[in-house]
């Protein structure tokens, strides 16, 4: 950087003006970080690099000047909306860094009936959309866990997936048109229609770049009618693979369930322990009770939900599996997504119990799936040296596809060290052997929680000779580095 921090201040007041750029120690502080390193943050333990200004910015014209400041001036720039990330996306780790919220980037565009699209700036609340669209009898399709709390530039940034993908696909899926700043400053439009073929598809530079590359300042997605009626279903089983050969039997037959889920016993213990029968099951393999489960969610016009529910109800049956009272799985179904008052929640658990959650979420074809999971459950046990620490192990498949499915491997644990150390001695180690294995059988070592700063050192493994593609765009677009240094391409 040639600016010393008064001089970058200076300019960026000029900039956007002064009410825009914070330079309060405890919030630089609050957006150093984010939930990868959430039991250091609950703790007050900042440890990294802390922002020089966090710039609030009110359009795309404020993103354009800041990057082009940050481009001719060798500034970082760090990426922030709803700071859900979990993966140190949004950490900041080099010195002199800009935070550029476009939080208040907040109106809906339009919202077209006839043509089923929406455009929303980046900083609208996936939530807020979603009340915008259902007051019309419309909605995205897109739920993740977060979206009381996720914005729309973040989500195709992280090329985010909802709890109803089987049924209405990934962001990338849902997204026709986008406008994004690049380093630089220049502000680059991609059109929205219905499909082109006019060479490769630009989406995809956008598309996932964790601000590495661009940031997303509008998006136009497609969006849906309001299913007429919704089918739940849900079963017990021996094991994980068994489920997962029921939603392969589904899927690959041709019916798309809005959710099509099987927890292994493990991960089912917590939720799903009060069901009739459930802990008279084989277990987790590791001597406690307890049964797979299966649930699924079929929704859309009342002929289709009712023959997609069918198909689910003859796959499980077929082998042998124990029916669940539906009415439980759509209680389960309602208490799905968290919001604020969730992680505050999860705030005083950590610094009351000494407890926390992780997840590690990875991609496999179908015929990879029971060894993935056999080898992860098996080295954690084995190898993890804290593994007497672990209150819960196991995994679920939550996203299926013609092809495969994801596994999302869940572990909790109680710490036993000093809050500074607990990434290094649990949540590192853990996350390794997943990511290890995803890759050993085939498999993508990311599903959808992105590459972060804390899957780099995997990346090019995972890219295998395609790395000179994504490398090459870091060259074209970002050639100073100033671009949300350290994720996806590992600093040097």
């Amino acid at each position: 950087m040639t600016l010393s921090p008064d001089a970058l201040v200076a300019r960026l007041v000029d900039l956007v003006g002064a009410d825009r750029v914070v330079t309060d120690p405890d919030l630089l502080r609050e957006v150093s970080q984010d939930r990868w390193k959430k039991y250091q943050s609950v703790h007050g333990i900042f440890d990294g690099p802390q922002p020089v200004a966090l710039v609030r910015a009110r359009s795309t014209a404020d993103v354009s000047a800041v990057l082009a400041l940050a481009h001719d001036e060798r500034v970082p720039v760090v990426p922030r909306t709803g700071g859900t990330g979990t993966e140190g996306g949004l950490e900041v780790v080099v010195e002199g860094t800009v935070v550029l919220d476009g939080s208040d980037l907040n109106e809906i565009v339009a919202i077209d009936a006839v043509d089923m699209t929406a455009t929303a700036q980046g900083g609208v609340r996936l939530a807020a959309l979603e009340d915008a669209l259902r007051a019309q009898g419309l909605t995205t399709g897109h739920s993740p866990q977060s979206q009381p709390l996720a914005r729309m530039g973040g989500l195709v940034a992280t090329r985010s997936i909802g709890q109803l993908s089987t049924l209405y696909g990934g962001i990338e899926d849902m997204l026709l048109g986008v406008e994004a700043v690049l380093a630089g400053g220049e502000v680059v439009r991609v059109r929205p229609v219905p499909r082109r073929a006019a060479g490769p598809d630009v989406r995809h530079v956008v598309l996932g770049n964790e601000g590495a590359l661009a940031y997303v300042t509008e998006v136009t997605v497609q969006v849906f009618r309001l299913p007429e009626h919704r089918v739940f279903a849900g079963y017990l089983l021996d094991d994980l693979p068994g489920g997962v050969e029921v939603l392969r039997e589904v899927v690959t037959a041709g019916y798309r369930p809005s959710v099509a889920r099987v927890y292994d016993a493990g991960d089912a213990a917590q939720h799903f322990a009060h069901l009739p029968g459930w802990a008279d099951g084989p277990g987790d393999g590791a001597g406690g009770p307890g049964s797979a489960v299966l649930v699924a969610v079929a929704e859309g016009p009342h002929s289709i939900a009712e023959a997609t529910a069918a198909a689910v109800v003859a796959a499980a049956e077929a082998v042998g599996a124990r029916p669940v009272d539906p009415a439980l799985v759509e209680d389960w179904f309602t208490h799905l997504n968290w919001g604020p008052e969730k992680l505050e929640a999860e705030k005083q658990a950590m610094l009351t119990d000494r407890h926390l959650g992780y997840t590690t979420e990875v991609s496999a074809a179908w015929s990879q799936v029971a060894a993935l999971h056999e080898a992860v459950l098996r080295r954690v046990r084995e190898e993890f040296p804290r593994a007497a620490d672990l209150t819960m192990l196991g995994a679920h498949s939550s996203h299926s596809y013609q092809t495969g499915t994801n596994l999302y491997f869940v572990y909790d644990y109680d710490i036993d060290c000093e809050p500074r150390e607990e990434i290094e001695l649990y949540h590192r180690p853990l996350n390794t052997i997943v990511v290890e294995e995803a890759l050993r059988v085939g498999g993508s070592m990311v599903h959808h929680h992105g590459i972060g700063k804390y899957r780099t050192p995997w990346v090019e493994e995972e890219h295998g000779s395609s790395w000179r593609l994504l490398t090459g765009l870091k060259e074209a677009f970002d050639p100073h580095g100033v671009m949300n240094p350290g994720t996806i391409y590992p600093l040097p």
